[in-house]
């Protein structure tokens, strides 16, 4: 047995050992919980339409921290509130 065989054989084995610990590493990610969701007062149900005035696009945003959020920026720009004051 020479010495380069011994070394290739080492080689072998830590790649083999690393991906057998990658390998767990995903499947063990895979099995955790789904994390609970927030404390109850933390986001508030909203049902606000934003649409962008330079292309168009359009965001329902179903929840948020404050009872009327800052508005999401599309296209470097921030959107514009389509949903009447009187659904809010």
């Amino acid at each position: 047995m020479s010495l380069g065989f011994a070394f290739r054989v080492v080689v072998a084995l830590g790649f083999a050992l690393l991906i057998v610990r990658i390998g767990f590493g995903m499947l063990g990610s895979m099995a955790r919980p789904i994390p609970e969701p927030p404390p109850p007062g933390e986001l508030r149900r909203v049902r606000l339409t934003y649409r962008c005035s330079l292309c168009g696009t359009e965001v329902r945003m179903t929840s948020a921290n404050d009872q009327v959020p800052e508005p999401p920026r599309h296209c470097m720009e921030d959107m514009d509130l389509t949903t009447s004051v009187d659904d809010i």
